[in-house]
């Protein structure tokens, strides 16, 4: 008895000497039990809910505003809620349902630009994925998506490719024109679709990683992280991660484009498989946890969010990544989204990871929210319940 005594007092011992990272880790995987459809809900409500309290609907229709609506939308097809639709609508009448506003075709650019001028542009185009769904919604008034008709009709219709030339940029317009695709069943919007990426597979696109640059300007070895390595900026990539999700969400099963983008799908997920933090977020730069270290929020909830869709679709195997979307949600529910629903940990808006850039419970962003809607809508559909 004594001897099964001190045994059980050397394996207390060895618990209360734990190394910290191992106990966290520990405590962790308590918290990583897939959550109850009205929890999923309850998480949506709360941060949605928050947010349209405190931001009126009357705003830009500029990138940074409109990727909150995406997710929004997607929150509204999963709850119901006439509130989230009708906080789209007012936006949208706000906007005239327009990004850019020229009629002067002469003018229109496609560089960066927050003028009306710069209709080209992809940031004043993701607005379009909101009018779209909303005129799917009903009512099906051609006022709601003539702009995203003229100026998407206007794109296609021109020999250039060079249009996407940033991360960002994928997931601001793929989508528009899988959705255009949809509306119209005129087979450009597929085809260029395809000349589009691919052209921006040429600048940004890591054949060893399978991950994405920013833009050109971040290429290693030209641009290295502080410690040397490949720097790829976690928003950047999630907005491609997640574009690549949207667009695969709206491809019929048997297009003939739709294995190249399963193909990078898969690929880019089973790199951000790899290097998750064990605390369920992806740091600021993937590869160099170091150059930019802690939580980040942004990024995280746009990875979650694919990797969910990928297995609610059967894209990803559910026992191999669900336990990766689990962590992540762990991470925002946790973490990011603060008791009164304010999603925080934030990185603002940025081309990159910066060091010494502080980012914390109380850095916020529209982009951000509409991203963490994103992940909560999709693990509504995964998790079980009413």
């Amino acid at each position: 008895m004594a001897g099964v005594l001190a045994g059980a007092l050397l394996l207390l011992a060895g618990c209360a000497d734990m190394p910290g990272k191992q106990a966290a880790v520990a405590a962790h995987e308590a918290h990583t039990a897939a959550p109850s459809r009205a929890e999923a809900l309850a998480v949506i409500d709360r941060v949605n809910g928050y947010w349209q309290r405190t931001t009126p609907p009357t705003e830009t229709s500029f990138w940074n505003v409109a990727v909150y609506h995406t997710g929004n939308m997607a929150a509204y097809a999963v709850t119901g809620n006439e509130a989230y639709r009708q906080y789209s609508e007012r936006w949208a009448e706000h906007n005239q349902w327009k990004g850019a506003k020229s009629d002067n075709k002469a003018e229109w650019k496609l560089t960066y630009g927050e003028t009306d001028d710069h209709v080209l542009f992809g940031d004043w185009q993701v607005c379009f994925q909101t009018y779209l769904d909303l005129y799917r919604l009903g009512p099906q008034d051609p006022r709601r998506i003539a702009r995203a008709q003229e100026v998407m009709a206007y794109e296609i219709g021109t020999d250039r490719v060079d249009y996407w030339w940033w991360a960002d940029g994928l997931y601001m317009v793929m989508p528009v024109m899988t959705k255009m695709y949809r509306l119209t069943g005129d087979r450009r919007y597929v085809d260029r679709l395809v000349a589009y990426f691919q052209y921006a597979n040429g600048l940004m696109y890591d054949s060893e990683t399978h991950l994405y640059y920013r833009d050109a300007r971040y290429v290693y070895p030209q641009h290295r992280s502080v410690h040397g390595k490949k720097d790829f900026w976690a928003r950047g990539d999630g907005w491609v991660f997640a574009a690549l999700a949207k667009v695969l969400s709206d491809l019929p099963r048997d297009d003939a484009a739709r294995p190249l983008f399963e193909e990078r799908f898969r690929a880019m997920a089973q790199t951000l498989r790899t290097i998750q933090q064990p605390d369920g977020y992806w740091t600021r730069s993937l590869l160099d946890p170091d150059h930019a270290p802690g939580p980040e929020t942004s990024g995280t909830a746009f990875f979650t969010y694919g990797v969910l869709w990928g297995v609610n679709n059967g894209l990803l195997d559910r026992d191999t990544y669900l336990p990766v979307a689990l962590k992540g949600w762990d991470y925002l529910t946790r973490v990011a989204i603060q008791p009164d629903g304010k999603v925080g940990y934030v990185q603002p808006i940025g081309d990159r990871a910066i060091p010494g850039q502080v980012v914390d419970r109380g850095s916020t962003a529209h982009f951000g929210v509409g991203a963490v809607l994103l992940a909560a809508s999709e693990m509504a559909r995964l998790a079980p319940g009413p």
